[in-house]
């Protein structure tokens, strides 16, 4: 159903996962700005971290020609060289901005990359990880739309496009993308990711399910009340994050513009 992978975690170390910062375009925030917060926040959590899962959607846009990337984030992949060179696993999802990650962050930085959700087991723990575009009921717009873009063929074609136009257009459809993720509020009847999570349920025995995408943060209990599905939010609006130390998981937040959790049992689980 799933690829899987395992890791045991040492004593006092944490895994941590963040997604969605949408480096590349403004908001409350400049890129830059939100770029800094984010490289801050590697900085606070080094001395602790084993693991950092980062659940896509790094970029707002991201397409690797094969003599070309997008300029910038200099500050952001620096950064994770330094965890990786300190011994630090850094393992990226790709996610509906930037699907089209290929090779270069692994022969440039080191890290793992995924495009399919993953079952995690740490410590023990069971984890299925994932950027969460295109899971659940519904959505075959976006599906079908999904499925061309990752064709070989679509992708040797946008190749053939000048960056300067390429990067320009698809900036166009992300932010037409994101607009209409957003208008989407919480409504758990009703909550695609969490219909996936109770499906998945049903065929397997899975203690937590942590994904970006949705651009809140949730952490829900579900109805086996044993599971949780966590939404780790974005750093775009609430500067969210997920901290697991081989037997908990809880969400965080690095700055205090925004900490609206949306969860049915939030106090079972606060320090």
């Amino acid at each position: 159903m799933f690829a899987s992978e395992s890791r045991h975690i040492a004593p006092g170390k944490k895994v941590y996962f963040a997604s969605d910062f949408h480096l590349g375009i403004d908001g409350k925030y400049t890129s830059k700005q939100r770029e800094l917060f984010i490289t801050e926040w590697l900085t606070s959590i080094e001395k602790d971290a084993q693991i950092i899962f980062l659940v896509g959607d790094i970029f707002d846009f991201w397409f690797e020609y094969k003599k070309v990337v997008p300029k910038g984030y200099v500050r952001l992949l620096g950064k994770i060289a330094s965890l990786k060179d300190q011994g630090i696993e850094i393992i990226v999802y790709t996610g509906n901005h930037d699907m089209w990650m290929f090779d270069y962050l692994q022969q440039e930085l080191g890290v793992a990359l995924y495009k399919k959700p993953v079952l995690w087991q740490i410590n023990g723990i069971s984890l299925l990880v994932g950027h969460g575009d295109g899971l659940g009921p519904g959505d075959h717009g976006y599906k079908l739309i999904k499925a061309i873009f990752n064709h070989p063929v679509c992708q040797w074609l946008f190749a053939r496009i000048h960056p300067n136009t390429g990067i320009r257009l698809m900036q166009f459809f992300s932010g037409k993308s994101r607009e209409q993720n957003n208008e989407e509020g919480w409504n758990e009847k009703r909550e695609w990711l969490v219909l996936f999570c109770e499906e998945i349920l049903l065929k397997k025995s899975v203690d937590y399910f942590v994904f970006g995408h949705r651009h809140l943060v949730i952490d829900h209990k579900l109805s086996n009340q044993k599971s949780r599905y966590l939404n780790i939010g974005d750093w775009f609006q609430f500067f969210s994050f997920a901290c697991f130390d081989g037997k908990n998981m809880e969400i965080r937040f690095f700055r205090d513009d925004d900490t609206t959790l949306i969860s049915n049992h939030l106090t079972e689980y606060a320090d």
